[in-house]
């Protein structure tokens, strides 16, 4: 799967079914080359700067499934 295929798909959080966003950047293993968190951006698009967070950060770990439209993860918020 190609980043730009990753970062169209919706991250749901199966916890509440909340849409946390779309994957906005990635941190790698620089030895071992594998993905060890994706990341989704803090803020709220409907107030844009005046609400700004960190971007949630989510280890692999916590990915359930990817799907053909959406990452879904088991995260507390």
């Amino acid at each position: 799967m190609l980043f730009s295929e990753l970062k169209c798909k919706d991250v749901i959080n199966i916890k509440d079914c909340r849409k946390l966003g779309r994957v906005c950047d990635l941190e790698f293993d620089p030895c071992s080359g594998c993905i060890c968190k994706i990341m989704v951006p803090g803020c709220n698009k409907l107030l844009g700067f005046l609400n700004c967070e960190p971007n949630i950060v989510i280890p692999f770990r916590d990915i359930k499934q990817i799907g053909p439209d959406i990452i879904l993860v088991d995260i507390h918020c």
